[in-house]
């Protein structure tokens, strides 16, 4: 037993013998490493400091961006180009790379070779700035002349550069595109922010509204790297750059078809308002005019945020797309929903007529129709709806609907809601309830404020495009396509069909396919025998819709004009156009919108210029705008 534990003392302490020496050779190898790495870094820091200071200032990597050329844009014939790419060069700074003692005289001569003030450019790069490597803008839009001048004069030039910047071009011809298509600009720091990690970098141009903004990622492309390898005066000491070549963005086709576009324009003329052409079946914009509009190649022009500025501050306010972002009484445009909620809840009789006299009391107020005393007589739906006779669409609204059942039908054509249109920024109209003004006022929704919602009048809102899609609801007999612009995408270098877009439902309802029978036959007779017989007579194409007239408190007479129709009347769905026109009160008074919308639909059926078609209808002597209210 004491041999045994003997041996185990004996063992355990050569065990400790061995560890204690591979504790020692461990300190001295991380002793000498510690040394040698410590002598190295001395060495580069200290030592041979300066010869890497040299060595790294006098040769580095310069890398440029080359931008993508972004996709073009065309109507929906893909063959005449909307928006199209034209060669331009911008001048970029590195403020790093020029010496602090030759920074005026540096951008002074730059200046004056780019004809702006010296002032701008120390704007742009103030002092706190001008020891930063980050590549700064000068100027856009800059000819080649001047940078063939700035090449020849690079040597007193340091810190400068250039390079490509594609400018986008809209065309000229059909001014009312800009409100569609939109504009590009350069990239704010609060833009970069965001799209930074989606590849998007501070000398990017961006899509700043309408299209251009909607699909900017499709149409921006890829961009491309140079690298050359550089002195410190910016020669290039490599012979060969290394080229990664930029892929330019995806091309769209839209829609959109220039000849309608240009025969709505003009059919609308020089008069504040917005008009819509739809294909109901698919939910394809084939129009859609705002006016006044302005001209989106303002932005690559020297002046042109002095422009902008004056535009922000027009007040026709012709920046705003009238068509989707604007909203309005519907006037009586809204008793087609009117028409077609009474025949669905069969709550009153089509055939039962209720006596206009001209005028309804209620309460302490006197509703008057709009023709006076003595009124339309007696009215049934058919006639009602034909005649616009406010008494009979007040009576029916305030004792057989109610606003609980006008507003949930309103809802159901769409009213009160986006339709996600592909343009950045619409507006959803409103529609209200009693629950809504209790809330809103503390008031209690009265008789009164039904009388008024029933015929389009009071808190309801809507845009020209809500009221196109109302109809095309009845041309479809219950399905609201979503409404969009976008057609096709395309790749730029085969032409070839990347993505069709399909027509998607986005409203339907349950009404009877005998109530959209009547409402349209009802909608065919308003034209045939309406109150605006003479305006819409055509023996191209026959049509069927509604007019109406909203009262504006600011404007003594003078009313919004609106118009809405469909055509054929006869025709399957796949085969009718919708056409909503709407007049600004801020015109002189002129009951414009039948007039324009018929225009319309003779250009589009009996393809005509909208010369050919005023000529066609007699229309010559009433088409110039008669001037806007004082």
């Amino acid at each position: 037993m004491l041999t045994l534990q003997s041996n185990d003392f004996r063992n355990k302490e050569g065990s400790s013998e061995v560890k204690k020496r591979k504790l020692f050779f461990l300190t001295i190898l991380v002793v000498i490493s510690f040394i040698l790495y410590t002598y190295r870094l001395f060495s580069m820091q200290v030592i041979s400091g300066s010869s890497y200071r040299k060595q790294s200032q006098e040769i580095s990597q310069r890398t440029k961006v080359l931008p993508a050329k972004r996709g073009e844009i065309y109507d929906r014939n893909a063959t005449l180009p909307i928006v199209v790419n034209t060669d331009s060069f911008a001048v970029d700074i590195i403020p790093g790379e020029i010496p602090i003692e030759k920074y005026d005289t540096v951008t002074l001569k730059l200046s004056a070779m780019l004809d702006i003030d010296k002032s701008i450019i120390d704007k742009k790069i103030p002092i706190s700035m001008r020891r930063s490597y980050t590549s700064v803008e000068v100027k856009s839009n800059v000819t080649f002349e001047q940078v063939a001048n700035i090449a020849e004069n690079l040597n007193d030039l340091p810190g400068i550069s250039w390079r490509l910047k594609p400018m986008r071009t809209y065309v000229e011809s059909i001014g009312s595109l800009s409100h569609i298509v939109g504009y590009v600009g350069d990239i704010t720091k609060e833009e970069l922010k965001v799209l930074y990690n989606q590849g998007y970098s501070n000398t990017s141009i961006i899509g700043k509204t309408g299209i251009e903004k909607q699909y900017d990622m499709i149409l921006q492309g890829k961009s491309g790297l140079e690298s050359r390898t550089v002195d410190v005066r910016g020669r290039y000491l490599s012979e060969e750059p290394t080229i990664q070549t930029p892929e330019m963005g995806k091309n769209l086709v839209l829609t959109l078809d220039t000849d309608i576009q240009t025969l709505a324009e003009k059919a609308l003329g020089e008069r504040i308002g917005a008009a819509v052409v739809l294909k109901p079946s698919t939910g394809e914009i084939l129009a859609m005019v705002s006016y006044p509009y302005f001209d989106a190649n303002i932005f690559n022009m020297e002046d042109g945020s002095a422009l902008y500025a004056k535009l922000l501050n027009d007040p026709q306010k012709p920046l705003l797309n009238r068509a989707v972002n604007a909203a309005y009484s519907p006037a009586s445009t809204f008793k087609v929903i009117m028409s077609t909620a009474l025949l669905a809840e069969e709550s009153f009789s089509p055939l039962k007529t209720i006596d206009c006299s001209g005028r309804i009391e209620y309460g302490d107020r006197t509703f008057k129709c709009h023709i006076g005393v003595p009124g339309h007589g007696y009215m049934d739906l058919k006639n009602g709806l034909a005649q616009s006779c406010n008494v009979y669409y007040w009576t029916i609204g305030r004792d057989h609907l109610g606003v609980d059942k006008i507003a949930s039908y309103a809802k159901e054509f769409g009213y009160g809601q986006s339709f996600d249109i592909d343009l950045p920024g619409q507006s959803e109209g409103f529609v209200p309830t009693s629950q809504w003004k209790e809330r809103r006022y503390h008031e209690k929704w009265l008789g009164g404020d039904t009388m008024n919602m029933s015929i389009g009048q009071g808190y309801t809102l809507v845009t020209p495009m809500h009221v196109a899609d109302m109809m095309a609801m009845i041309v479809n007999e219950g399905k609201i396509y979503k409404p969009h612009f976008l057609k096709e995408i395309r790749d730029p270098i085969t032409n070839e069909v990347i993505e069709t877009i399909k027509p998607e439902v986005i409203f339907s309802s349950n009404i009877s396919q005998s109530v959209w029978k009547e409402v349209k036959e009802d909608l065919r007779y308003t034209v045939t025998d309406g109150s605006a017989q003479f305006p819409l007579k055509n023996k191209v194409v026959k049509l069927a819709g509604k007019t109406g007239t909203a009262e504006v408190a600011q404007y003594k007479n003078s009313w919004h004009s609106w118009f809405v129709c469909y055509g054929p009347y006869d025709a399957p769905p796949e085969d009718a156009v919708v056409v909503c026109v709407l007049v600004e009160a801020a015109n002189q008074w002129e009951w414009w919108a039948p007039y324009a919308s018929n225009i319309i639909m003779q250009g589009i059926f009996a393809n005509q210029t909208y010369d050919e078609a005023i000529d066609s209808l007699g229309f010559r002597y009433l088409s110039r705008p008669v001037g806007r209210q004082e």
